[in-house]
């Protein structure tokens, strides 16, 4: 078979499958996992409020510690939520390592502001997020990004239960009223 064909016949098959060959030493179906979702794995660590560097080599770390734990992939949940685990937990303890780690519900002032759509009307989500704390953007992007339930981001942040759903309420509703039509303006009339 010719390496053209192999990587079709690759492409053809689930992450399970893929998972399971790489277990078994298959360094070119590992390969494919990554290339099939090392994007989205980024873009989580992004959301996260890792810049663009250190998601690049947080995606490359959490894929090699995914490779050298891939026997301990049962295929319960998808390979993705897997590897973007394990890419949080990998920012997470960066976070702390480096001291700047806050979950304590502070609000976060943005150093300049940030659009929300662009002339053609697209969301940016990216820039929405930046304008929440921390601790709600990180709670946000896990539960919403890496696919965790809020027991899972509790047990993950080492936090109360009670507390991360309260981050995710507050990002949320924060989220809705920024990336709403009219930016917001209609509810804070209502409210003001």
């Amino acid at each position: 078979m010719s390496a053209s064909q192999s990587d079709r016949a690759l492409h053809r098959l689930h992450d399970v499958e893929l998972a399971a060959l790489a277990a078994a030493g298959g360094r070119r179906e590992f390969g494919e996992l990554v290339r099939r979702h090392g994007s989205a794995v980024r873009a989580l660590l992004r959301r996260m409020g890792a810049d663009a560097a250190s998601a690049d080599d947080l995606a490359q770390d959490a894929f090699m510690q995914a490779f050298e734990a891939i026997a301990e992939f049962r295929g319960e949940g998808t390979f993705a939520g897997w590897v973007k685990r394990i890419a949080a937990r990998l920012y997470l303890k960066r976070r702390q390592k480096e001291a700047r780690f806050v979950l304590d519900g502070q609000d976060h002032e943005p150093d300049q502001p940030i659009g929300f759509a662009d002339a053609a009307g697209r969301i940016d989500l990216d820039g929405a997020l930046k304008l929440l704390s921390p601790a709600e953007r990180l709670c946000v992007s896990l539960c919403y990004g890496a696919g965790l339930s809020h027991a899972e981001v509790a047990e993950t942040l080492n936090t109360p239960l009670g507390t991360v759903k309260s981050h995710v309420r507050r990002g949320l509703d924060k989220l809705r009223e920024r990336l709403a039509p009219d930016g917001g303006q209609a509810g804070s009339r209502a409210h003001g």
